[in-house]
């Protein structure tokens, strides 16, 4: 048959457009590498702790610095009650709880999300404006103050039919607050978080928005059943602005039909989102952060003149909450979602102890695992009858770079322990598949 276009045969037409396969491979393969670039070895917060955006003051993350202090020295005053309390072994006791109180008193909170959806709830307009304004100025006072965590962000509402007038007006009217008060100077990794993505021109439309504003990056939340489904055109739709995805234990489960009761984060059904984020997102460097304990530790009495009994049964409450959001911390970093969100002061004590605990647990294995391999220029090693190659070499380095990032490791402690500067760490083992 000829074609219509060239009065050549088609099949010529088609030999024409052909490649060979190198050049067809090394297109693929480069796109491949584009698309997902693997571990940056940046920084990632071990949470986000959310409130809502009516709540927000310069000063609030030093002050839920002073409570989480508090509510450790009310209800676990030494290591051995702590440890009693969450499960830390008793060897680790000393040091993770003396890590603790170093982290709450110089970094209590590492990701703030200030809330203009669920933590604020549907108020009249002129109400949220008014909130975004006050919000905006918090933050850009934050900001000159050096109170501002090292992440932050706001949350809007979802891009749904309902609301997704009053969302995208709530973002134009904070960014554009906030920039004005900052001379156009944005906090460094500030983000906007998407709730309740059921399309991905959700996304786009965001994308979108943001572009007027600069280099704004954004978050997905995951905790609708289409999302799930979607993650892939999700990520492309955000046109390289995502940085992390986030899972939502309670929306998700509801969508889902479960019961209250039974919506909790150790759900199966929990357990199969999460695995699909990972399925769909390993490698593309995009961050993974798991959802929250709403068991809060909270006093079951409160007031100054209260019972021996009383206090009790404050303690036992505090502890159970506490050992609830501990499991379930370290149920996301057995699965490698090392990030989740905090709702309280008081489980900020927990947060950092399942946090430190998981990495110090490990240390020794760790240390002598990576000098070997290090030892033996990144070649594969068998230490203890654990094979290394360049896979496990590469996770080696990274638990290293987390654990030195939330302060479970202190700087000064890596070249005893690994052998390499904390830069060297960053810069990579210089090893194929290995190296950043």
């Amino acid at each position: 048959m000829l074609s219509r276009l060239g009065g050549q045969p088609q099949s010529h037409k088609l030999l024409a457009m052909d490649t060979t396969p190198a050049a067809r491979l090394a297109a693929a393969n480069q796109e491949f590498l584009r698309t997902h670039p693997g571990e940056s070895g940046r920084r990632q917060p071990v949470h986000t702790v959310y409130g809502g955006a009516h709540l927000f003051t310069a000063g609030l993350c030093r002050k839920m610095g002073a409570l989480a202090e508090r509510a450790l020295e009310e209800y676990a005053p030494d290591a051995a009650s702590l440890a009693l309390a969450v499960g830390i072994p008793g060897t680790l006791a000393g040091t993770v709880y003396t890590r603790i109180v170093e982290k709450l008193r110089r970094e209590p909170v590492e990701d703030f999300r200030l809330d203009f959806e669920d933590g604020y709830g549907i108020r009249a307009d002129e109400e949220e404006d008014a909130t975004a304004d006050s919000a905006a100025q918090e933050v850009a006072r934050a900001l000159a103050e050096g109170t501002l965590p090292p992440f932050s962000g706001i949350r809007v509402k979802p891009l749904n039919e309902e609301l997704k007038a009053r969302s995208l007006r709530t973002l134009h009217r904070f960014l554009s607050a906030l920039l004005n008060k900052t001379a156009g100077r944005l906090p460094e990794n500030f983000v906007v978080t998407l709730p309740k993505i059921t399309v991905p021109e959700q996304v786009a439309v965001l994308a979108d928005e943001l572009e007027r504003f600069g280099e704004i990056r954004m978050e997905i939340m995951v905790e609708t059943p289409q999302s799930v489904l979607m993650l892939p055109e999700l990520v492309a739709a955000a046109r390289g602005r995502l940085v992390a995805a986030h899972f939502g234990t309670y929306d998700y489960t509801a969508s889902l039909g479960i019961t209250a009761s039974n919506q909790h984060m150790l759900h199966p059904a929990c357990d199969f989102a999460r695995s699909m984020m990972q399925v769909s997102l390993a490698g593309t460097g995009l961050w993974l952060s798991d959802g929250a304990t709403n068991i809060l530790p909270a006093p079951v009495h409160r007031g100054q003149a209260l019972t021996r009994g009383q206090a009790a049964e404050n303690r036992a409450a505090i502890h159970q909450a506490w050992k609830l959001h501990y499991d379930h911390i370290r149920h996301s970093l057995d699965n490698a979602f090392y990030q989740g969100w905090d709702l309280h002061p008081a489980q900020l004590p927990s947060r950092f102890a399942a946090v430190y605990t998981f990495f110090l647990e490990g240390l020794d294995s760790a240390s002598e695992r990576l000098r070997n391999f290090i030892a033996q220029a990144a070649q594969a090693t068998l230490v203890s009858g654990v094979f290394d190659d360049a896979a496990t070499g590469l996770g080696l380095l990274n638990y290293f770079l987390r654990a030195i990032n939330c302060g479970a490791i202190p700087e000064e402690d890596a070249p005893g322990l690994t052998g390499l500067t904390v830069q060297a760490l960053r810069r990579g083992i210089p090893v194929t598949g290995v190296t950043r």
